[in-house]
C-alpha cells in the first residue's frame, strides 16, 4: 500500500465540496514523495479519469512535494499538531512547486483533496448534528444587540456589540478578519451568564461596525494599529460605565489582552488571553494571497480550517470558516499588521504587574500561528500569570469546540471571580 490512494481523482470527482472549490481550474496537482506520486488532472474543474503519469508545468499546475514521513502524518486519520494541514506542513518539509497563484486561488480545493486521501473518506455529503426549536415555536438566543457611537482617535465610529448575562462585566474581542459572532456559544452557557455580563463587540470595519462616514476609508490602506485596537475596549468600557471589567480576546485579541495588561492595567481587573504571543515573527510581504486581485477571499477563510483541531466538530469548524468569508477583502491583512508588526511585548512583558491585574493565558495545541511555545514564552515573561495548554483545540477554541473550551475556561473564570 503506497502513501497516496490510487483512486484520488475518482474521490475528488465524487465530492461536491471539491468540485465547488475547483470550479474553472484547468491544470493539475501532483502529490509527490520522492519516486512515489499521484497526479490529478483537471479540465474546467473536473478531475479527468486516469489522469497523467507525470506532473504538468506552467499556469494551473502544482506539485506538492514532501518527505514520506510528512505525508504519513498529513494523510493519517488523526493528524498530529502542525501536520494536520498543508500550510503548517511547510515547516515539516512540504514544498509547493509550480504556479503560486494557482496555489492561492485553489487552496480550498487542495485542502479538500488532502482530506479525501485520508482513511476516513467516504463518498457523499458529511452531515453534522444540529438543533431545532421544536414544535414550530420560535427560539431566541440570549444576546441582545446595540449600536454605540465611540470617538476613536478623533473620529466618530458606530460600533456594534451584543450583550447578555449579569455580574462581572467581560469584554470579548474577536480574532483578526472576523467578528463577534465567534462568541455566540459562550452567551448560551447559564453558569457563565449568571456570573458575568458578556459584551462582544465588532471592531470598526468588522461585522456590523461600519466604516466611519466622515473618512475616505475606501481610498486608504487599512492597517490596524496597537493604539487604535487598545482604544476600542477602553472607550467602550467608558461608554457603558463598566467598572474594571474583565477582557478576553483571541488571536489579535490575545495580543490585545497582553497590551492592555501592560498599558491599561488600572482599567481592567483581569485579562484572559487566548492564543497569545509576545511577538509573532511573520513577514507581511509573504502573505500576498491574503489580498490579491486574482485571489478570492475564500482563500483566507479556508486557510483558517487548518488552524483548528481535526477533532473539533465539523459544523463548528465550518461556521468559523463561514464567519471569515464575510469580511471586507482588505480586512484580514490589515488586522495582521497589528498581529505581526505593531504588537511586540518582548521587552515590556516583564513589567506587567499581576498584583494589579490578573493575567491568564490559554493556547490550543493545534494552533500553528500563536503556538504553545509562544504561550509558554509569554507565561515565563509575565511573573504571576497562569498558562494552560488546551489539548484537542486549535486557534479558535470558543467557536471551533465551545463545549471543550468551557472545560478549560471555567477554572480560569473561577479565579477571576475571586478578584475584588
Amino acid at each position: 500500500m503506497g502513501l497516496f490512494p490510487p483512486d484520488v481523482a475518482t474521490r475528488c470527482a465524487a465530492d461536491n465540496e471539491f468540485l465547488l472549490s475547483a470550479r474553472a481550474w484547468s491544470g493539475s496537482v501532483t502529490l509527490s514523495a520522492g519516486a512515489e506520486r499521484v497526479v490529478v488532472v483537471l479540465a474546467d474543474g473536473r478531475p479527468e479519469p486516469g489522469g497523467a503519469q507525470a506532473p504538468g508545468t506552467g499556469p494551473g499546475h502544482l506539485v506538492l512535494e514532501a518527505p514520506a514521513a510528512t505525508w504519513t502524518d498529513l494523510l493519517s486519520a488523526s493528524p498530529p499538531p502542525y501536520r494536520n494541514d498543508l500550510l503548517p506542513a511547510q515547516a515539516f518539509g512540504l514544498v509547493v512547486q509550480g504556479d503560486r497563484e494557482t496555489w492561492w486561488q485553489y487552496f480550498p480545493a487542495l485542502r479538500r483533496l488532502v482530506e479525501l486521501c485520508r482513511p476516513a473518506w467516504a463518498p457523499g455529503p458529511r452531515s453534522a448534528p444540529g438543533h431545532s426549536a421544536g414544535g414550530g415555536q420560535p427560539r431566541f438566543d440570549a444576546p441582545v444587540g446595540h449600536y454605540v457611537h465611540l470617538e476613536l482617535e478623533g473620529v466618530d465610529h458606530r460600533v456594534y456589540f451584543e450583550e447578555a448575562g449579569v455580574g462581572v462585566p467581560m469584554l470579548l474581542q474577536h480574532t483578526a478578519g472576523s467578528h463577534g459572532v465567534q462568541w455566540r456559544h459562550l452567551f448560551e452557557d447559564p453558569w457563565v451568564t449568571s456570573h458575568f455580563r458578556l459584551i462582544a463587540y465588532d471592531l470598526p470595519y468588522h461585522g456590523k461596525s461600519l466604516p466611519p462616514e466622515s473618512q475616505p476609508w475606501w481610498a486608504e490602506q487599512y492597517r490596524l494599529s496597537m493604539a487604535f485596537a487598545m482604544s476600542v475596549p477602553v472607550a467602550l468600557a467608558d461608554a457603558l460605565g463598566l467598572a474594571r471589567p474583565v477582557f478576553m480576546g483571541c488571536s489579535i485579541g490575545g495580543s490585545l489582552a497582553l497590551d492592555l495588561a501592560r498599558w491599561h492595567s488600572e482599567r481592567f481587573r483581569a485579562v484572559i488571553a487566548l492564543e497569545p504571543s509576545l511577538k509573532v515573527e511573520t513577514d507581511l510581504e509573504e502573505l500576498v494571497g491574503f489580498w490579491h486581485p486574482r485571489v478570492s477571499s475564500d482563500f483566507k477563510a479556508q486557510a483558517m480550517y487548518g488552524l483548528m483541531a481535526p477533532q473539533s466538530p465539523e459544523a463548528a469548524k465550518r461556521e468559523t470558516v463561514f464567519a471569515y468569508s464575510q469580511g471586507w477583502p482588505p480586512l484580514f491583512l490589515g488586522d495582521l499588521y497589528y498581529y505581526v508588526v505593531d504588537h511586540d511585548l518582548r521587552t515590556e512583558a516583564a513589567r506587567i504587574d499581576t498584583a494589579t491585574i490578573g493575567v491568564h493565558l490559554l493556547t490550543g495545541e493545534y494552533d500553528y500561528s500563536a503556538t504553545v511555545a509562544h504561550g509558554q514564552a509569554a507565561h515565563e515573561a509575565i511573573a504571576g500569570s497562569t498558562f494552560t495548554v488546551m489539548s484537542g483545540l486549535g486557534h479558535f477554541p470558543m467557536s471551533e469546540d465551545p463545549k471543550r473550551f468551557l472545560e478549560y475556561l471555567r477554572p480560569v473564570l473561577d479565579q477571576v471571580l475571586q478578584i475584588s
